[in-house]
């Protein structure tokens, strides 16, 4: 069903013009890192925007905003739409951050066309999504899904510094009081976000439908050699490195073999003893699998583990593999999606199926409850970038689909 609510595509656009403001690069992005100055700028430019529609703001402990208009009828759990303001260190101007100005300007709607829901609806920032800054990313959305450790969170330290995650909470006053396993009581969620991936813009179709997403595992190899001379015989060395650079190929192996299913990524290495004279004695690498299924992921884990030992045992060099945070395989509901493709058919628009391989809040909420994911595309697929960039279209489109599911899922009453 379709709704006749005065939503504002220029108001939306306005809006995330606005916010790239804060946190802008020079090179056109946004830099608004969790719980740093300007993240805590972003976070209180939406306490405004909220304000001025008569919201209530309720902050967690992890500082998590919530920002709730009521329904008619209070015995309903809240109809829920979220997703992020803080960024990566050079990202852009839509990654996160459409998703919560496109709950916003449903809101804004009805609160310009007097109009009441018999459910509240509630939207959701969730704090510290990117992990850029505190590992690990949707950490937040974790915790408050009862999947991860409040104290541990609160008590983690940033990745490239001594600040501690409940120490920046206090700093910037954000520090709330409630209980993150409040946003447990909702009805279900829903998530607006870009595609992050070229195959929307490839198709021509301004809509997807998240069915699902990927099984990820991050993973931390150790490797353990013995230092020497560069100048020393090639045949008695034991390379920390060389065993590394293999250990990586045979990831990206690894992952080709799974014919599209899966994929495989190093993405930090560092060496010891670090020195242009001497043979690495030790390296260590931080990466990440996935897989469509939780199954073909530990099957992908199981054969990069069996290579470790091989490159180990070939280059006399020791190998520790270790996994790291992750989740399985998430289904989203099919209602929620129904309601998002019927949206999609009845306004006219063309909308594809797909997974996310790429991690976001809605992964942890629909782990525990009813959840649903919508892209639109950007383009070439580039995000995580300056140059990230969307057209004004598919930010309507997105948000004419995402509010048509929402207001039925809510109930409007004129």
């Amino acid at each position: 069903m379709t709704h006749n609510l005065p939503l504002s595509a220029a108001r939306l656009w306005d809006s995330l013009m606005d916010m790239a403001k804060i946190g802008a690069t020079p090179k056109g992005g946004c830099n608004r890192q969790a719980l740093t100055d300007t993240d805590a700028a972003g976070r209180a430019q939406l306490l405004a925007w909220g304000k001025a529609l008569g919201l209530t703001a309720t902050i967690d402990r992890l500082g998590t905003i919530g920002l709730l208009r009521p329904g008619r009828d209070p015995m309903r759990k809240p109809v829920a739409i979220g997703s992020h303001l803080d960024t990566v260190p050079t990202g852009g101007k839509f990654d996160g951050v459409y998703g919560v100005l496109a709950g916003l300007e449903i809101m804004r709607a009805l609160q310009e066309a007097g109009a009441e829901t018999e459910a509240p609806i509630l939207l959701i920032n969730w704090t510290n999504e990117e992990g850029a800054r505190f590992f690990p990313p949707m950490a937040a959305s974790e915790v408050a899904m009862g999947l991860a450790d409040e104290a541990k969170l609160l008590a983690m330290r940033e990745i490239h510094g001594e600040a501690s995650f409940g120490g920046e909470l206090a700093r910037l006053g954000f520090a709330g009081e409630a209980a993150p396993a409040l946003w447990r009581d909702i009805a279900c969620y829903f998530e607006t976000h870009i595609e992050q991936g070229p195959f929307l813009e490839e198709r021509g179709a301004p809509i997807g439908i998240v069915t699902h997403a990927l099984a990820a595992r991050a993973v931390e190899f150790t490797v353990t050699g013995r230092d020497g001379h560069v100048g020393s015989t090639m045949e008695s060395r034991a390379d920390a490195l060389a065993a590394g650079a293999e250990l990586l190929l045979a990831g990206e192996r690894i992952a080709l073999d799974t014919a599209g299913g899966g994929m495989a990524s190093i993405t930090r290495i560092s060496v010891t003893p670090d020195a242009r004279g001497n043979i690495p004695s030790g390296t260590r690498m931080l990466g990440s699998a996935r897989h469509q299924t939780t199954a073909g992921l530990e099957a992908m884990l199981a054969a990069w583990q069996a290579a470790a030992d091989r490159i180990a045992a070939a280059r006399g060099v020791g190998i520790i593999m270790e996994r790291g945070w992750g989740y399985p395989e998430t289904r989203f509901d099919p209602v929620l999606l129904g309601r998002l493709e019927a949206a999609a058919g009845q306004r006219g628009l063309a909308a594809h199926r797909l997974p996310t391989p790429i991690g976001h809040d809605a992964i942890h909420l629909g782990r525990v409850l009813p959840a649903a994911m919508l892209f639109i595309p950007c383009h070439g697929g580039l995000s995580h970038n300056e140059a990230e960039s969307i057209t004004p279209e598919w930010a309507e489109a997105g948000l004419m689909v995402l509010a048509d599911a929402v207001i039925e899922t809510a109930g409007l009453i004129r």
